[in-house]
């Protein structure tokens, strides 16, 4: 605590008014996307085990190894997918599909409801979206289940990773302005989001040689979550609601509203 402090830093109380409202906006907002990306990832991702209440270590498992059992088409149907068409709709596509897929009764009982009630979305116009065009599309998405693949992985990872780094080094520029001792701390949780992100996206790959590396996905997210809640709150109370620290009055620099 008695650790002095750097001839570089300065508090939140002795930044400027337009550049304290400038960050609380920044994290206002960030943390409403961050708020939408973990309803997003809960919607998208559980279900998968056949339980939509819940978002757990075996729903992450069937999204990046597979179910091992079905097809991706089925996975998708009992689970992301599975409140997007009424219930007898969906296990008549999926009786079709244990039936062994022909085209037949695809053209006379399946094409139709997926026509009506896919095609707005998977038509092919979306690259991110498997296509239903047609049975030749379709029937691609009925071979087994083996999760995500690995094109894929290299896509979403890119971006995961670009957008995440950046997100988390603004957070850390706010919060590097916050008062907080021991020093050490400080440094770990301004660091702790980017191994999260490294451990996050790695496992993403080794789940597919060792199904429990999904609880190193379900720890990466944990750290995420956390370094960007205390830093937002911390940086928030310490802008606007906390005492000015006593080592940093006594350096005489804080009330500047310009």
């Amino acid at each position: 605590m008695s650790e002095p402090l750097h001839r570089r830093y300065l508090h939140f109380s002795e930044l400027p008014t337009s550049l304290r409202v400038l960050y609380t906006g920044v994290l206002v907002l960030m943390g409403a996307g961050y708020l939408f990306a973990i309803i997003y990832l809960y919607h998208t991702y559980s279900g998968r085990d056949g339980d939509p209440t819940s978002l757990t270590y075996q729903d992450i498992v069937i999204a990046y190894s597979g179910s091992g059992k079905g097809s991706r088409l089925e996975a998708a149907l009992n689970g992301p997918m599975s409140a997007m068409l009424p219930t007898d709709d969906r296990k008549g596509i999926i009786a079709w599909l244990q039936g062994g897929a022909d085209r037949a009764q695809f053209e006379g009982d399946v094409q139709p409801v997926i026509e009506k009630r896919c095609l707005s979305c998977h038509d092919g116009g979306n690259p991110h979206l498997s296509n239903l065009t047609g049975f030749d599309n379709v029937k691609k998405l009925t071979e087994q289940d083996t999760g995500t693949d690995v094109f894929t992985l290299v896509r979403v990872s890119h971006i995961h990773m670009f957008g995440m780094t950046f997100m988390f080094f603004l957070m850390g520029q706010i919060f590097s302005h916050a008062y907080v001792r021991p020093v050490w701390l400080k440094a770990t949780i301004v660091v702790l989001p980017f191994v999260a992100i490294a451990l996050d996206v790695s496992s993403w790959y080794f789940i597919k040689i060792y199904k429990p590396f999904a609880f190193v996905t379900m720890l990466g997210g944990g750290l995420m979550a956390f370094s960007f809640t205390f830093m937002g709150i911390v940086s928030m109370y310490q802008m606007w609601l906390g005492k000015t620290p006593p080592a940093v009055t006594q350096r005489g620099l804080a009330g500047g509203d310009l």
